[in-house]
This record gives C-alpha cells, structure tokens and sequence, in this order.
C-alpha cells in the first residue's frame, strides 16, 4: 500500500460523484456535504484544477445541483449507469487524458458509486482522497463502512479543509488569501 503525504494541486484532478438534485433530499447530513464540496469546488477554481463530475441516470435522480455548477464552470460532466464511473467506456480514458494522478473526491452514495469508483481508481493505479467530511450516504452506518473499506484498500481519508490547505501549501501568498474567505464559510 501506498502512502501519501502530501496532496499537490498541480497533481490533483476534483472528483464530484453524483451530488443530483433528486438523490440529495434523502442523503444524511447533505448540508455538510454540499459545503464542503462548494468549498472545495472554489479552491479548485484558485488553484486552476481540472473538475470532473459524474451523473448517474440523470432521468431518475435529476442533475447536479445548481449550486455546485455555478462554482466549478470549468467542470466536465460525464454521464453514467454503472454503479462504478470507471465501469462506463472513456471514463478512464478521459480521467487519464488530465495527466494527474491524485484524485479527490467527494459524492454520494459512500457505499455505492464512491466506493466502487474509487476501488476502481486504486486498481487503476491513481492516488486516491477521499473527502470523509463531503460523503454521504441514506444510511450514516453505509459512509462508515465505506470510509474503513476504502482505507482498507489504499485510499486516503481526508477532509475538506485539510485539502485545501494541501493545495495551497503556504500562508502570506496570494492564493492564500483568496483561500481564506472559502475556509471561514
């Protein structure tokens, strides 16, 4: 297993599994979720990262949720029906074509299309984080279970405003100072 010690956003590709608008009412927690999500997605915009985001069969959950669109305008989209992005034709190909190997992600549902995708991911050879702080689930117990099996299996388990700081490395810069407004919301 490999360890990771530090995120690097020249490194990092954003990861945002099926935050829709349908599925989100029935989530636990989904205000937590969408905060840190919404926080990261601005950190993402200052530290120029590339964002993906998944949307599983949009017709039955509805699509992302305007507020995480209206954050991340530099996001491609990428539809779904397989529990697992990484089970859908070009998905591994696009996630390879952005020549970044630290993948973090955030998303519903843990024990479903985060953690297969992101098993996925580790088998794939990418280093993945997983935002324990922006997952969810119906079930608390599932994210539980989900965080402890994708431990289990090499992925990091971080939280948003550890990222963040990640990205940013250092304080008295710039980016630090847009940073700041997104960590005290």
């Amino acid at each position: 297993m490999q360890i990771i010690n530090d995120i690097d956003a020249r490194n990092s590709l954003f990861l945002i599994i099926d935050l829709q608008s349908k599925l989100a009412p029935s989530i636990c927690n989904f205000s937590n979720i969408l905060n840190c999500t919404l926080k990261l997605s601005q950190a993402s915009c200052v530290h120029d990262l590339p964002v993906l985001i998944t949307e599983q069969y949009k017709e039955g959950l509805g699509k992302t949720l305007l507020q995480i669109k209206s954050e991340v305008p530099q996001a491609k989209y990428f539809d779904k029906t397989y529990f697992s992005a990484c089970g859908e034709p070009r998905f591994l190909e696009l996630v390879k074509e952005y020549k970044r190997h630290q993948i973090v992600v955030v998303g519903t549902e843990a024990h479903v299309c985060v953690l297969l995708t992101c098993l996925d991911l580790l088998r794939n050879g990418f280093e993945v984080t997983v935002i324990a702080d922006g997952i969810g689930s119906r079930n608390q117990l599932h994210v539980q279970t989900a965080i402890e099996q994708l431990r289990q299996a090499g992925a990091t388990i971080s939280c948003a405003e550890t990222v963040i700081f990640q990205w940013t490395k250092k304080a008295a810069t710039t980016d630090f100072k847009r940073i700041l407004p997104i960590i005290k919301m």
